[in-house]
């Protein structure tokens, strides 16, 4: 079995469809093990507000590429730098995973951003 399932990270969205978390995302836990269905449930939270924060900014960054003249890497160092704030209400490694999702999703290089993935 696959590793999401040594770590019995399967979260269930429906009585008959489980749907495994990105590996990116549950390196954020750093190995710890997760339990209980509030603990899932949280996690599962967590990563949809990441994975809709990083849809969101594509057009935000993609605006500052063209409009601003920056280049990809200094777009995506201003959003890790903005999303690392406390007020964010991101927790710690947050950041960096929406900005390499946000790399991702628009096919650009992402620069190291000095944070445990």
């Amino acid at each position: 079995m696959g590793q999401d399932h040594q770590l019995g990270l399967i979260l269930t969205m429906g009585d008959d469809q489980l749907t495994p978390l990105p590996d990116s995302f549950l390196a954020l836990l750093g190995g710890r093990p997760l339990r209980g269905q509030a603990a899932q449930a949280e996690l599962r939270g967590r990563y949809e507000l990441c994975e809709d924060l990083a849809s969101t900014l594509v057009p935000s960054a993609q605006a500052l590429l063209h409009d601003d003249g920056l280049t990809e890497e200094d777009v995506l160092w201003r959003c890790h730098l903005g999303l690392a704030q406390p007020a964010s209400g991101l927790q710690p490694g947050e950041a960096g995973w929406v900005v390499r999702r946000l790399a991702e999703l628009l096919n650009w290089p992402c620069p190291p951003l000095d944070e445990p993935v």
